[in-house]
């Protein structure tokens, strides 16, 4: 019976550990936090027929986004070509700037987090990223990358969306 038992007890365990392994494993972003991004303050994923424009981002190890001012019109859907030309990894979030300040507080507790959804994308050395995005409506919105320290050594930038003719 005690034999029984320990058998039983092992594999309730290793069940229960198979099925919470992943929120904590590091790698994809859904497995860590979540943000409850509210993607239609900031438009909307883009389709790649439907680019209007395609705008070259470069990111460097200076933590900074060059340009890190973009101005867009309503309506219009940009190809954001983002490339990492430094030696750590960069990562590119579309939000508000509440978004994006709460969601690097979520990021400094789980640093391991990479993003892949339609508004972000983390970028390693020498690569090069994508992120296609319909600006629905004029306004403001801001980009950041959200990795621990990054984000508050400056790393952000904003694009303003001006209204449709």
């Amino acid at each position: 019976m005690r034999s029984y038992l320990k058998i039983f007890s092992t594999t309730v365990l290793v069940s229960a550990l198979g099925f919470t392994v992943p929120a904590w494993s590091a790698g994809n972003h859904a497995g860590g936090h979540s943000h409850g991004s509210d993607t239609q303050a900031i438009g909307q994923p883009g389709e790649a027929s439907q680019v209007s424009r395609t705008l070259e981002l470069s990111m460097s190890d200076s933590m900074r986004f060059s340009p890190s001012n973009i101005t867009v019109k309503a309506g219009e859907t940009i190809k954001f070509v983002l490339n990492n030309v430094g030696k750590l990894k960069h990562e590119f979030v579309l939000g508000t700037d509440k978004e994006l300040k709460e969601h690097y507080q979520q990021m400094l507790k789980f640093p391991e987090m990479e993003h892949d959804e339609p508004n972000m994308v983390t970028v390693a050395p020498g690569k090069t990223g994508v992120v296609i995005w319909n600006f629905t409506k004029a306004g403001k919105v801001d980009f950041a990358c959200l990795l621990p320290g990054h984000y508050g050594a400056g790393m952000k930038g904003s694009v303003a969306v001006s209204a449709a003719k």
